[in-house]
Formats: structure tokens, C-alpha cells, sequence
């Protein structure tokens, strides 16, 4: 059970990034996960009156800021159509619709949950994190830091040329995953895997492709190369072994399909 002092509407991000500095406070990002913990907030600090809720597409990247929705995600035409359908794959697993309308971008990337499919897949992509105090760093950076007070106000994805694509395993069909997978296929052929719900937070590694090699050749290669990398552990969805063994089918699956996207342009 979580309980509440008082509540605060922020006017500016300045007066959320100070009420944050108080340990007891909290942002509240969408309150999904947050209400679920038993905790006492002393002030909960809300942005939804800062204008970070809107995905603002130019030539050559998307800004999403803190408060948009994955609900939002999974409709907006200009991400489905960069990643190929590979976002709306991302978020279409959480729960429901109605959990989708609430749960914000902000919310997922700032918590870092291991089973988070939203991180995911941005660490496949060429994104940014823009902190209030602590400026623009890279994601996958910002993924591996411990948590801080800092404000996380949006996400700057770059428009760089990749093929995406995003598979996730589930016990049942909205339950968290056992392993999540999002693969990028770059423009010089390399890759880039994200690895998330090890059940750690999610990794990426970028992966050298031989261009000698077939198709199921070089995918069974980067799948032992994933296997032999990755650090995975056990809870009460799957145990590390089979989550390794997991790791390598869904990178194998991935580059099998990338490469098969690539044959059928260059037809």
C-alpha cells in the first residue's frame, strides 16, 4: 500500500526537480508499478501540466517525452513505420489497453525494470535520454547508471538507418515476460541485440557480421555469440539456463528475419 502527504502539480520542471530532491518524495510518472510498492511519499510530483506528453517527429529523429503513453507508442504512424511495426510489438503484450493508456514512457525508462519491454527496445535503436540537470547522454548509458533524483524529460530517437525488430517469450499472453529480444540490423550489416527480463535490466551487444556467411550460418553465429556473453538469472518465471537457452532462439529468430527482409529489397 502506498500513502501519500500531499500532492503537487508542478508549474515548471525547475519546481519538480527540487521537490524531487527530498528523499521521501516522488514523481508519478503513469502510477502503475509505483503504486504497488508499500511505501509513505511525502510530496507525489506530477508533470502532466509540462507539456511532455506529445511524440514530435522531424527529419531525422522523434522526441518522446516523459509523459506520453506506451498507449500512444503503439499508435503513432511515424514509429510504426521507422521500425517497422516493431514498436507496436513492443507494447501490445502489456497487459491491456487500459494499463497502456496510463503506464508512460517516462515511468519505464526511468525505473530501468528488468522486465521492461520499453527498454528493450529503445536500446536496440539510436536513443537519448535528456535529463533536466544532467543534460543528454546515451540510453544505454543511462541504463547501466544507479538511480538518482535527477528529472528524465524525454527520449531523443535518431532516425538512423536500421531494420528493427522485437520478439518477447510470455508464460501467458499479457504476463511479464521471461525474456524479451530486440534486434537492429545496421546499415553496415552488423547488429545490435538487446537482451531485457534476464530477469536483470536489459543489455545490448553489438554484434560484427561476416557478409560471407548465409544467412542461418551468421545467425547461429551471433546466437552463440549472445549465449556466450549474456549474464542471466533464475525467479519464479524461468530459471537462467533456460533463459540463456532463450537468448540464443530469439537472436537466432531475429537475424533470420532480418536477413530474410534484406534478400527480398535487394530482389
Amino acid at each position: 500500500m502506498m500513502t501519500i502527504r500531499e500532492y503537487k502539480r508542478a508549474e515548471s520542471l525547475e519546481e519538480a526537480w527540487q521537490l524531487n530532491q527530498k528523499k521521501p518524495n516522488r514523481i508519478l510518472g503513469g502510477m502503475i508499478w509505483l503504486k504497488m510498492e508499500t511505501i509513505n511519499v511525502g510530496t507525489a510530483i506530477d508533470l502532466s501540466g509540462l507539456g511532455l506528453d506529445t511524440i514530435e517527429e522531424t527529419e531525422d529523429s522523434f522526441s518522446i517525452g516523459a509523459m506520453v503513453t506506451l498507449r500512444q507508442l503503439e499508435q503513432h504512424p511515424g514509429l510504426a513505420a521507422y521500425t517497422h511495426g516493431a514498436m507496436r510489438e513492443t507494447v501490445r503484450h502489456i497487459v491491456g489497453v487500459q494499463l497502456r493508456n496510463l503506464a508512460t514512457v517516462g515511468g519505464s525508462i526511468y525505473s530501468r525494470f528488468g522486465f521492461s519491454d520499453v527498454l528493450t527496445m529503445f536500446l536496440a535503436m539510436d536513443c537519448d535520454v535528456e535529463l533536466y540537470k544532467g543534460g543528454i547522454l546515451p540510453l544505454h548509458e543511462y541504463a547501466q547508471r544507479p538511480y538518482d533524483r535527477d528529472v528524465l524529460v524525454r527520449l531523443i530517437v535518431k532516425k538512423t538507418p536500421m531494420q528493427l525488430y522485437y520478439q518477447s517469450v510470455r508464460n501467458s499472453q499479457t504476463d511479464i515476460p521471461v525474456l524479451t529480444c530486440a534486434a537492429a540490423r545496421l546499415e553496415t550489416g552488423d547488429y545490435r541485440i538487446a537482451i531485457g527480463a534476464r530477469p536483470l535490466r536489459a543489455v545490448r551487444f553489438e554484434l560484427p557480421a561476416e557478409p560471407a556467411l548465409a544467412a542461418e550460418q551468421l545467425a547461429a553465429q551471433l546466437a552463440e555469440s549472445v549465449k556466450a556473453q549474456i549474464v542471466t538469472g533464475s525467479n519464479m518465471r524461468g530459471s537462467a539456463e533456460y533463459r540463456r537457452h532463450l537468448a540464443g532462439v530469439l537472436t537466432k529468430r531475429a537475424v533470420l528475419e532480418l536477413e530474410q527482409r534484406k534478400m527480398q529489397e535487394e530482389k
